[in-house]
């Protein structure tokens, strides 16, 4: 039986965290504005659909393209075992007839959360750092000048978005001088001086800032970058090798997915400094294919489903239960879906200009990935369909 009430339960279960990733890119088409071509294309230019992977994945993503008139899709069905089918379609620009292919590079926007919440993990098992450490703890030089209510925030507050931070800081501003690593902290020292939101602990509120302070956390405690620690701790190990931070695509080159603006309009330029700053990176600015992709969510699957994976059973426990109530955990919304059996983990990524979608069901042994490389609403929507198209698929193809 098609699933077609797939929708409606994805929105009642995340539109907290849509709304969120909105404030995560509010600066990008202020900076760099759209393109050249106009906002509503003629339907023509969605005629030709160009596509690589499997047949059976890429007509299922022909008609849903052409729905919602969105450049290209790329999708991919994975369970513990492996990849098991995988497909693009569509263009990387809209007015340039270059087709993308399975091996294109897409930004993961927000979902980068849930690898930033794997990496302490890891820390966690090396016994370098604990769920419980403190930012009194972790910043003791910082103390003195700590908001009394921040002292005692943990890491497993920062990370489940109930430490009373705000979503967001002037991320451009704080861009403007030093390496990463001092500007992420930076970023610390000026969010722990400030009074929380509300009383820490006391409710969820969605923070890119929690995940950017979590960033400089590990740098702290381990004196390398976080990126130098996930690559080490993760995509090495995972074998992903195409992965990137910011923006994708060699500046004035087609030659990866161009990023389109709500209504279609790709934007001004492209190249990895097409982005939010990446002081933010741990909270959303990682891009690579969705075949490596896969191998990050393949070894979520198996963590979730108590195989042998890169962590330890109890820290894919820790990352895939919300600590606190409600319904989100670390990097992951946890919700039900008959479906997937039961629970189901799931998370959305946008900078504004691309769209990343994925769902977990480890009852039922699969997950769904998808991109697509326009934001706002169609590229949602894009992506929300193709997950519901390819969750029959699944079952059928069992």
């Amino acid at each position: 039986m098609k699933v077609k009430w797939f929708v409606c339960g994805f929105l009642t279960g995340v539109v907290v965290t849509v709304l969120a990733m909105v404030c995560f890119a509010f600066f990008i088409i202020h900076q760099y504005g759209p393109g050249g071509t106009t906002s509503q294309m003629p339907d023509s230019a969605y005629a030709e659909c160009p596509k690589d992977g499997d047949a059976n994945i890429t007509r299922l993503l022909e008609p849903i393209r052409k729905k919602y008139k969105v450049p290209a899709i790329c999708a991919a069905v994975v369970t513990s075992d492996g990849l098991k089918a995988q497909g693009a379609a569509g263009i990387r620009k809209i007015d340039a007839n270059t087709a993308v292919t399975i091996n294109d590079k897409w930004h993961l926007g927000s979902d980068t959360k849930a690898m930033t919440a794997s990496v302490v993990g890891r820390l966690v098992e090396q016994g370098i750092v604990r769920w419980t450490s403190t930012l009194a703890e972790v910043f003791p030089e910082l103390e003195s000048s700590m908001s009394p209510e921040l002292k005692n925030v943990t890491i497993l507050q920062i990370l489940s978005h109930r430490a009373g931070l705000t979503a967001n800081l002037d991320w451009p501003e704080l861009s403007k001088k030093g390496s990463l690593r001092q500007q992420r902290y930076a970023v610390v020292k000026k969010a722990v001086s400030e009074k929380p939101q509300y009383e820490p602990g006391s409710k969820y509120s969605y923070s890119n800032l929690g995940y950017v302070i979590a960033g400089a956390i590990i740098e702290k405690v381990t004196g390398s970058t976080w990126e130098e620690q996930i690559k080490k701790l993760f995509f090495e190990p995972l074998g992903m090798t195409t992965v990137g931070f910011g923006g994708t695509g060699t500046p004035g080159q087609i030659d990866q997915p161009w990023g389109h603006i709500a209504d279609g309009t790709p934007v001004a330029k492209n190249s990895p400094d097409m982005d939010n700053p990446l002081v933010m990176a741990p909270a959303g600015c990682v891009n690579c294919s969705i075949t490596d992709w896969s191998k990050f969510i393949i070894d979520q699957l198996k963590g979730a489903m108590g195989k042998p994976a890169l962590l330890k059973p109890e820290t894919y426990k820790t990352i895939q239960t919300p600590p606190f109530g409600g319904d989100y955990a670390l990097g992951w919304l946890v919700v039900q879906r008959d479906w997937g059996g039961g629970t189901v983990f799931n998370h959305g990524g946008s900078n504004t200009m691309n769209y990343a979608n994925v769902w977990i069901a480890p009852a039922r042994n699969f997950a769904i990935l998808v991109c697509v490389n326009q934001g706002g609403d169609a590229g949602f929507k894009a992506s929300d369909e193709t997950v519901s198209e390819l969750i029959n698929f699944y079952f059928k193809n069992q």
